[in-house]
């Protein structure tokens, strides 16, 4: 590819001149589209898992309290919120990241946090080669501006080059994970933000948060864009 195309193929990934979503705005997100976009109501006070009633905690969390303290979400992973993440992690609109960043910013300080370090969850290296970004990283950004809270992207490392989770039942995730992260040097914070895109069985994060208490953090929480409703929700 020359270089002018890789300049122009860029600049559209990085400054879309339409609505994504209609076209019909020459705002990344028109207002009227956004409303569109499926926002995650009842839902476990713990894992986010989607309900259809309010509830404190769902029957999973009760049983078997994952280790993370919250999980903060705006949206369910459901249309048109999937087409914006995968324009982001498939076809580099770069652009997406800030715009769910921001969203997610917003929601996440009215939380009112207490967290010392973001924590972007971390490609393995072959991956990052293939995708060209983190977009776990490129998301908390944005998330760092507008809460004042520093971004961490080189002290928990990916050690596996695990497949895929889309297609794996719950078990196959677990042990797909399974010492998948390492923490690489001494961690001098106590209370973190995970962060992702989309969180499913919550398996990654899960993992990821046991590798850091090891390490010495004490309070986990999740900061994700969307959750993913049970087959059944």
């Amino acid at each position: 590819m020359r270089g002018s195309q890789r300049i122009n193929r860029l600049l559209q990934a990085l400054l879309p001149n339409a609505c994504v979503l209609c076209g019909a705005t020459p705002d990344l997100l028109c207002e009227a589209c956004a409303r569109t976009l499926p926002r995650l109501t009842h839902h476990c006070s713990r894992c986010a898992e989607p309900m259809h009633t309010p509830t404190e905690l769902c029957g999973q969390c009760v049983q078997q309290p994952p280790p993370f303290q919250r999980v903060i979400a705006p949206w369910l992973y459901a249309q048109p919120l999937d087409f914006l993440i995968k324009s982001l992690k498939f076809n580099q609109q770069l652009a997406m990241a800030r715009l769910l960043g921001q969203q997610l910013a917003t929601l996440v300080a009215d939380q009112k946090p207490h967290i010392d370090a973001i924590i972007p969850v971390p490609l393995h290296p072959s991956r990052l080669r293939q995708r060209g970004f983190n977009q776990a990283l490129e998301i908390a950004r944005p998330l760092s501006r507008q809460l004042g809270i520093p971004i961490d992207a080189h002290s928990v490392i990916r050690t596996q080059a695990t497949p895929s989770q889309t297609r794996l039942t719950k078990e196959q995730r677990k042990r797909n994970l399974q010492q998948a992260f390492a923490v690489k040097k001494p961690l001098t914070f106590k209370r973190v933000a995970i962060v992702d895109d989309v969180m499913t069985s919550g398996q990654t994060v899960t993992a990821l948060t046991h590798t850091m208490q090891q390490a010495g953090i004490s309070h986990t929480e999740i900061w994700i864009c969307a959750r993913t409703p049970a087959p059944n929700f």
